[in-house]
């Protein structure tokens, strides 16, 4: 399986931002609470990182999973944002090439395999790993703060998070009617009709943006928890 083209393009955007940030811009804040531009950057090599290893143990036959534990993943985010900048730009870069090289690497009958997240913990089927990475790259792009947003997702994009919202255990109860794109899509039942630009409504979905665009026939945009 070769690297999706989208993920590529997205990955490149990312990298151009994080070439293009000031040392000063890697301290400051971003859009995610308590998180600096450094740690987004910092999660995202590591995430990078973490799938590609999970890749070549499956293309060697030595299972591995992306994280030793999820409080490993935690300091192990929080210690590399405390770095130089220039060490946090090329361990991304160098992750990213890694995760590149690890999914051309996988044999084709191997992609139905699953993998863990840590020891004992979520499975997910390798075949999802482009499109899980390419939701990362893109949405915490966007957390970044530094010029690239939601709005500049393509409508394929912002409609594949509305698909995963609607499959998501637990969501609130909501139809998403986007006002630039024939489709629609329903969570629960009797939840409110919310509707916008399709953009708009994917950025809600991942729990972000308080509904900003929006609005829902009774007045009420449900309140999505954060992804």
């Amino acid at each position: 399986m070769a690297e999706p083209l989208d993920l590529t393009e997205a990955t490149r955007r990312l990298v151009r931002t994080a070439d293009g940030l000031s040392d000063a811009q890697y301290a400051e804040p971003s859009r995610l609470p308590g998180w600096t531009r450094a740690h987004v950057l910092s999660h995202l090599a590591l995430n990078a990182e973490g799938l590609a290893g999970a890749l070549a143990g499956l293309a060697d036959g030595e299972p591995a999973t992306m994280y030793a534990s999820d409080e490993a993943r935690d300091g192990d985010i929080d210690d590399l944002a405390g770095q130089e900048p220039a060490v946090v730009r090329d361990r991304l870069l160098a992750a990213c090439t890694s995760l590149t090289d690890a999914i051309a690497s996988v044999p084709e009958d191997a992609w139905d395999a699953e993998l863990e997240r840590t020891p004992g913990g979520r499975r997910f089927p390798a075949a999802m790993v482009p499109t899980m990475r390419l939701r990362e790259v893109e949405i915490h792009h966007a957390d970044l703060d530094a010029g690239y947003t939601h709005a500049d997702w393509s409508a394929d994009f912002s409609a594949s998070l509305l698909d995963s919202a609607v499959e998501r255990p637990g969501q609130a109860a909501f139809v998403a009617v986007p006002t630039d794109l024939d489709r629609r899509w329903e969570s629960g039942s009797g939840g409110p009709t919310v509707r916008g630009a399709v953009a708009d409504l994917g950025w809600w979905v991942t729990g972000r943006g308080g509904g900003a665009g929006l609005h829902s026939d009774d007045g009420d945009v449900p309140t999505i928890g954060a992804i």
